[in-house]
């Protein structure tokens, strides 16, 4: 089997229940793909990893055909390799959420969506690259340096999981884990032409992944077809009692899904275009694609309607008073005293606790991230709670029920995934809220829970980079993003006569980044 960095997810698979390769083979193959274009971000490299596990994940390849030369793999996706956001505990791996206060940290245990993909035999490449503590649309704020988009070297990857999303469209990795809090998976799929799935709130468990924003955060699948994210996805998801806010009832049958919305027939399905995540704003490129990609459901049956949802227009103040709030008390436990960056002040021979904290935090802090807990740290202080954060909360109420209220004439919402292409690397750094617009289309999600996907809508009129439509769906409802997605996904790709990534000019054909 030629090319085995090439192939998706499924025909990996089906390649190894079939005997035509091994896990060996393949991890092997995407670890060479790894040292030959990967790099770091100096050396002008993808830098879509910050740790690879060579020996870790050779062993687990073995393990895996091991299983299968018994004729007991433990899953479809058994031997199957897969990289991992570094802001998911992994026992034994570093596990840094791309800051310096926790450079050289080991967990000393599994969130339970790794030890999810372990018991499912997928051997771990690595753990990827990502804005610092996922705060960010861009993988600028990385403490380890800037990933690259494998489209344009010169431009992001989006973010925060710019990694897991360069990793799979660099064909580095057949699969990837991203984290979705405001769009950092729906987001860097858009920009780099892959699928990234947010799933329902309480879906997937959070336990053991480190908390930006403990009401908002959810993993999910990034990769390059949906029949590979629905794959994915029923590994990763299902209740834990581990995870307080975890759903303890069964996942729909999300590969089932995507493989009748393959067919191509989406007959009875209502689609609703949001009126409110589009327009001004919005490149006009990235607008062309969506309209195409509203087109093509209509041609394979669907019904379209246009839907209101007013509130959303103020998703995006809410959701920055809240995340920050939020994210303010989780990186508390952050002291230096337990584990982590310790720094010892300038001047004090015998520092006091406070003193060493405040170093600490000082040092292994980027400033996004310091930005962010200020203002989170001021929207909760006594006098400004009501006015700031309070009032957050009764608009995300009201964006809830926007929600509902559309799904009553609508099966489906869509939207463009992100206003704009990638943009350049430095473009948007000094403008922080020119950044957080990047979120404007994906925020409205993560407020109200609600499951989403991003499937690639094709390349944009001004500078030939992707652009991405993204599916909405009612809460525990993420089989309807399977089946429209899939079905979108096999009518765009018609159209196309292949693959989008298969047009990337950053990747030689060759394989070598050029």
């Amino acid at each position: 089997m030629s090319g085995l960095t090439r192939h998706t997810a499924a025909e990996l698979a089906d390649a190894l229940a079939a005997g035509e390769t091994t896990s060996v083979e393949i991890t092997r193959a995407h670890l060479d793909r790894i040292a030959e274009v990967d790099g770091t971000a100096a050396s002008g490299g993808v830098h879509a990893f910050l740790h690879v596990d060579a020996e870790g994940a050779l062993a687990q390849a073995r393990a895996a055909d091991e299983r299968r030369a018994a004729g007991s793999p433990a899953s479809a996706l058994d031997g199957v390799p897969i990289a991992v956001k570094d802001v998911l505990a992994t026992e034994g791996l570093p596990t840094t959420c791309g800051s310096r206060i926790l450079e050289g940290w080991i967990p000393p245990y599994d969130a339970t969506v790794v030890a999810r993909l372990r018991r499912a035999g997928l051997p771990i490449l690595g753990k990827t690259n990502m804005d610092e503590f996922a705060m960010g649309s861009s993988t600028e704020h990385s403490a380890y340096g800037p990933t690259r988009n494998p489209w344009d070297l010169d431009r992001i990857p989006g973010g925060s999981g710019g990694g897991s999303a360069a990793a799979v469209a660099a064909f580095e990795a057949p699969l990837a884990i991203g984290t979705d809090t405001g769009g950092s998976i729906r987001q860097p799929g858009a920009v780099t032409g892959t699928v990234g799935v947010k799933p329902t709130y309480g879906g997937v468990s959070r336990y053991g992944l480190v908390a930006l924003a403990n009401s908002l955060d959810q993993a999910g699948p990034v990769t390059r077809t949906v029949l590979d994210s629905a794959l994915l996805h029923e590994v990763i998801g299902g209740h834990d009692p581990l995870d307080s806010t975890s759903i303890d009832q069964p996942l729909p049958p999300l590969v089932d899904a995507a493989r009748r919305g393959a067919t191509g027939d989406l007959t009875g399905v209502r689609v609703g275009v949001v009126r409110e995540l589009g327009g001004e704003g919005y490149q006009p490129g990235v607008l062309s694609r969506f309209q195409e990609s509203v087109d093509l459901m209509v041609k394979a049956g669907a019904e379209v309607v246009e839907v209101s949802c007013p509130h959303f227009v103020h998703a995006l103040a809410a959701y920055y008073l809240i995340l920050p709030a939020e994210a303010s008390s989780n990186l508390a436990k952050f002291d230096a005293m337990r584990y982590g960056r310790r720094v010892l002040p300038d001047g004090a021979d015998n520092p006091s606790a406070e003193q060493v904290m405040r170093a600490s935090r000082d040092a292994g802090f980027g400033d996004e991230v310091k930005r962010r807990i200020i203002l989170g740290t001021y929207a909760l202080s006594s006098g400004y709670y009501d006015a700031y954060y309070g009032q957050a909360q009764k608009v995300r109420t009201l964006i809830s029920r926007d929600f509902a209220a559309a799904f009553e004439k609508a099966d489906v919402l869509v939207s463009p995934t992100a206003p704009t292409t990638a943009f350049k690397l430095g473009e948007k750094l000094d403008d922080p809220i020119a950044m957080y617009l990047n979120d404007l289309a994906t925020i409205p999600a993560n407020l109200a829970g609600v499951p989403g996907i991003s499937v690639p809508s094709g390349l944009a009129d001004e500078d030939g980079l992707p652009a991405g439509v993204q599916v909405l769906a009612p809460a525990l409802a993420d089989d309807r993003l399977y089946r429209v997605g899939a079905a979108l996904e096999a009518a765009l790709v018609d159209k196309w006569g292949g693959p989008l990534l298969d047009r990337a000019p950053a990747l030689a054909t060759n394989g070598a980044v050029r």
